[in-house]
């Protein structure tokens, strides 16, 4: 055993001259985590790894190495390190979906089945790494005096990974985790309120009114606006969903809406994004392709790993017939299943949740490549020309100018290069270095579909006004040839028609009476006769004086 000698000569072991250290450690973390500020905090978790690397298992270390991390806004390196906590990934391990696959990997879940287990009452509870103490377990306990220290202990862990998971969108975590913290915080105060007296209350009571708050009120108030915001969001999402099953899916769009356009407080960019990526599956059922389109922008601009986007998006522009851009996306898609493949996990930590799993990628990426071929072999017969910008812009085939003005107006309004960027700012990031990234994503994006939606108008216009003026030559066509109809002379019946003028048949002698109408038939046969432009012969003139 290793020993150090002391001054007075005597030796000491090991253990006591590194505990002196770790105290000292401990006691400087405190200090620079007092003064609430993220240089010290900063320097504070330095001296806190010096202190783990001595003793890694120190429970007081590891609880100042958390705070500090979820005060400097890491909310993702609280997660990897507190992930044994997170029930979610505990329920994966332990379902029987998520399989070890022949090369070592693993499938997880997808985030809808994980919500339904998580928030399920009749979960067991014995198969994830913490538990739910009910009330009546909790009364038990306290009223017996054989609550664990362990659970006092370990009480910090599920405050902080708490609010670290409800900042990273894990929201069914989050809610699980704060409110078993709140019952574990509210069974201790109940077993030390037994041991005290009336004169205790009294004192505590007047101590609490005559100082300020200690940090455990203000913990206990930042964990239940979190617990009410946790549960409104969750409560929005699932009636969402509920219409969407239901086949509600204007319904379920302003449910959606009322999640992603609220101002309340910003919600976190993961949880947005699956909203985005929902809401886009109900803009895509109710055939409003523009707006899926754009909710597909939004979901990559803030993961750009999101496989589910990116095949929504290339099925709906294939939908429309832009093929070039659809190719784009699929490409796009196949080097990610190609990087999953060859890194032999999905992207992201552990905890992140995905719409696939891993056993499900080599198959999709074989679907892939043969949709990938034949889109190109479209393209080379020259089928790019064709695109559906009536499905685009949402209007019907022989619609007049101004419904395709009015369409184009609210999606110019609505999907506007200079305010794509709006949701942004409604939007919790986890990390503040990638708020310019999906910026610069979602400008991007915006602008493309804004110059596909121009090209649809402009296209549209040409054909709408050219239809139109078909339509008016026609009418005026037809309007012309009733009008010659109606001054062309009436012949009548019993008479021949010679040279633009009608002759009476001679033998049509009853239709005139006396002899003064038979001279006038004759001087009308002559006439015909003869023509307008030469004389009447010298004999008649008696005749017709």
């Amino acid at each position: 055993m290793a020993v150090y000698p002391l001054r007075d000569g005597g030796k000491k072991h090991w253990w006591f001259t590194h505990k002196k250290l770790v105290d000292k450690y401990i006691k400087d973390a405190t200090s620079l985590m007092a003064s609430e500020d993220q240089t010290a905090a900063a320097s504070a978790i330095h001296i806190l790894d010096a202190a783990l690397s001595i003793s890694p298992s120190l429970e007081i270390a590891l609880e100042l190495k958390a705070r500090a991390l979820l005060f400097l806004r890491r909310f993702k390196d609280v997660a990897n390190m507190l992930q044994d906590y997170i029930p979610s990934l505990k329920l994966a391990v332990n379902d029987e979906d998520r399989s070890v696959l022949s090369d070592g990997s693993y499938s997880s879940s997808s985030s809808a089945q994980l919500s339904r287990k998580l928030l399920s009452p009749g979960r067991d509870s014995s198969s994830t790494s913490f538990k739910c103490f009910s009330l009546s377990d909790l009364k038990k306990k306290v009223m017996a005096g054989i609550c664990k220290t362990f659970d006092k202990e370990k009480q910090w862990r599920y405050v902080v990974l708490g609010q670290a998971c409800c900042h990273l969108g894990l929201m069914e975590d989050a809610l699980v985790l704060l409110q078993t913290a709140k019952r574990l915080a509210t069974a201790e105060f109940r077993r030390q309120s037994i041991c005290w007296s009336d004169d205790s209350f009294s004192l505590l009571l007047s101590d609490s009114s005559s100082s300020s708050p200690p940090r455990k009120v203000t913990e206990c108030e930042t964990v239940s606006r979190l617990l009410a915001h946790t549960k409104l969001l969750l409560r929005r999402r699932a009636a969402a969903f509920a219409a969407f099953d239901a086949g509600h899916f204007s319904d379920s769009i302003r449910h959606f809406s009322k999640i992603l356009d609220g101002r309340r407080r910003p919600a976190p960019q993961g949880f947005l994004a699956d909203c985005y990526m929902h809401r886009a599956a109900a803009y895509r059922s109710a055939g409003k392709i523009a707006e899926a389109i754009a909710d597909c922008n939004k979901t990559l601009a803030l993961e750009p790993s999101c496989i589910h986007a990116l095949e929504t998006r290339a099925a709906l522009l294939e939908t429309v017939r832009c093929l070039p851009d659809s190719l784009h996306d699929l490409e796009h898609l196949r080097i990610l299943y190609n990087t999953i493949l060859r890194d032999r996990k999905l992207p992201g930590p552990p905890w992140k949740r995905h719409n696939v799993k891993y056993r499900e990628i080599p198959g999709k990426l074989c679907v892939l490549t043969a949709k990938s071929k034949f889109l190109k072999g479209k393209i080379a017969n020259g089928e790019i020309g064709n695109a559906d910008y009536y499905g685009l812009i949402g209007v019907r085939r022989g619609c007049t100018r101004s419904e395709l003005d009015r369409a184009n107006l609210l999606l110019c309004l609505r999907h506007k290069p200079d305010k794509a960027l709006s949701f942004i700012e409604r939007c919790d990031f986890s990390d503040h270095n990638e708020i310019d990234s999906a910026k610069d994503r979602a400008r991007m994006s915006s602008l493309l579909l804004y110059r596909l939606i121009q090209k649809g108008y402009s296209v549209l216009t040409a054909t709408v006004v050219e239809e139109e003026q078909r339509k008016k030559t026609k009418m005026l066509t037809q309007k012309s040839a009733q009008t010659v109809g109606e001054h062309e002379p009436v012949e009548k019946p019993g008479s021949i028609n010679i040279n633009g003028f009608s002759e009476i048949k001679p033998g049509n002698s009853s239709a005139y009476q006396g002899v003064f109408c038979r001279d006038l038939a004759a001087v009308g046969n002559l006439l015909s006769r003869t023509g307008f432009n030469q004389p009447i012969p010298m004999k008649y003139e008696a005749l017709s004086c």
